[in-house]
């Protein structure tokens, strides 16, 4: 028998006693790293030594050389940057990816994986209520899921204008013009760079974000032609949502492809009492949203969803002597994302969606929401804190009086540790950008959070 197990089981269990000591930790501890990158670089060996060490050292010695650096994102009091937690079923699961170490591109060679992430695609589509026939990718995040289902539009539009993309490149092509919203996330313009589409044409939006449908149909009728129109569901200051119905009706009947950024705010479609705010969304193209935001999965996942499974497979296909790929049916993984090799990403989804079944699923959606709009009220009764947006889903928007003294205020925030709230400028104002995504906070991490804020604002007094 091979000794193969045993070469792995000394690391493995001190891998859980690391693993089990940080989550434990993660409640109280301070939730910035108490060192930064610098200092953290200081404590490693700078040369790679001669000499082999047992594996189970190795995992010791790069726990201890970690920790200092380690943002504590699964706190209940990290609001920064959109980041969800872990459920504890999608950590275990992703373990078990990386034990299995299947690399998820073929059905042929990898049955199992590619069976439960089809599974969790049709799940998925159910929740979010898109059409059962799309195909779903497992994309690295919501940057590549956008890059994804652009790419299926660009591949779309140049078929229907008769244009062969794959012999012929983009030299000499019809032009294709990208609309998107003054208030697009800059994931949609680094896509269309990857995409080699050029800049997109802005479109006015309105006080909280919103796409204007009567503005983009002007623009439109200005640049007729193959067109791609880029919608938000979820804007990065506000979470509002661009009013779906109306735009995708002007860009369809413009013959455009539709493709919604919905980073995070694309998890309302599974919400009875939201989903009203995103009436319409299942008439795009193409979605892009992410797991690894309000699903709580582990890093790294996002999710390409595009009504057209023809033109995504067209856009990321291939045929080689040596590949044994299918041909009808669900397709191969690989046919879905821009790479060829990659990890299971969908597995942890799946047992996402296994742990919570569809009540947790818009339980947990509605409690993120239900957060904000707690953390909004609480900071709006401190004297001296303006909240600037309507709060519609996981975002909050703060200013403090002056750009100076919100400056101020937020980098005693994250100098203190308690909560971590990231800064950002909407509007012409810095302020203090809150995004509810951690499936772990409650009642006393937004008490904890408001009292948190108090204390700078008393701290950092108008200038």
């Amino acid at each position: 028998m091979s000794a193969m197990p045993e070469a792995y089981r000394a690391a493995l269990e001190r891998a859980m006693v690391h693993a089990g000591d940080w989550l434990a930790s993660v409640p109280t501890r301070s939730v910035r790293p108490s060192s930064d990158a610098d200092q953290v670089a200081k404590s490693i060996l700078s040369r790679l030594p001669e000499e082999a060490i047992d594996a189970a050292e190795v995992v010791d010695e790069l726990a201890v050389l970690a920790e200092p650096g380690l943002m504590a994102i699964q706190s209940g009091r990290f609001f920064g940057w959109v980041m969800g937690g872990t459920l504890p079923a999608a950590m275990a699961a992703d373990w078990l990816v990386s034990a299995w170490d299947q690399n998820t591109g073929l059905r042929f060679a990898t049955p199992a994986a590619a069976a439960v992430e089809e599974s969790a695609a049709a799940w998925l589509l159910d929740l979010l209520r898109l059409p059962a026939s799309a195909d779903v990718g497992f994309t690295t995040g919501a940057t590549t899921a956008n890059f994804v289902g652009l790419a299926a539009g660009r591949q779309y539009l140049m078929d229907e204008a008769g244009w062969d993309l794959e012999a012929l490149g983009l030299t000499g092509a019809p032009r294709i013009t990208t609309f998107a919203g003054r208030e697009r996330h800059a994931a949609v313009d680094l896509a269309l760079r990857y995409l080699g589409l050029g800049a997109c044409v802005p479109v006015d939006a309105d006080d909280e974000g919103r796409i204007l449908p009567d503005a983009l149909a002007e623009a439109m009728d200005q640049q007729p032609g193959p067109s791609l129109v880029c919608l938000q569901a979820g804007n990065l200051h506000s979470g509002a949502f661009d009013p779906m119905e109306e735009a995708i009706a002007v860009a369809h009947d413009r013959e455009a492809w539709v493709h919604v950024d919905g980073a995070f705010g694309l998890w309302a479609a599974v919400s009875p009492t939201l989903r009203g705010r995103l009436a319409g969304v299942e008439e795009a193209d193409s979605w892009a949203t992410d797991a690894h935001k309000t699903l709580n999965v582990p890093y790294d996942c996002g999710l390409a969803i595009v009504a057209r499974p023809e033109a995504l497979r067209r856009a990321f296909s291939v045929h080689t002597s040596y590949l044994i790929a299918t041909d009808a049916g669900p397709g191969d993984p690989f046919e879905k994302v821009p790479e060829m090799s990659r990890r299971a990403r969908g597995i942890p989804v799946w047992a996402a969606l296994r742990q919570l079944g569809r009540s947790g699923v818009i339980a947990m959606v509605e409690r993120l929401a239900a957060n904000a709009r707690a953390l909004a009220e609480g900071l709006a009764a401190i004297p001296g804190v303006e909240v600037l947006n309507d709060v519609v889903f996981t975002q909050v928007s703060v200013s403090f009086g002056s750009d100076d003294r919100t400056h101020r205020v937020t980098q005693r925030l994250m100098a203190e540790g308690a909560v971590w709230m990231s800064g950002s400028s909407w509007r012409g104002r810095e302020i203090l950008r809150i995004s509810v995504s951690n499936w772990t906070t409650d009642a006393g991490d937004v008490a904890a959070s408001i009292a948190a804020v108090r204390g700078a604002v008393g701290a950092e007094p108008e200038s």
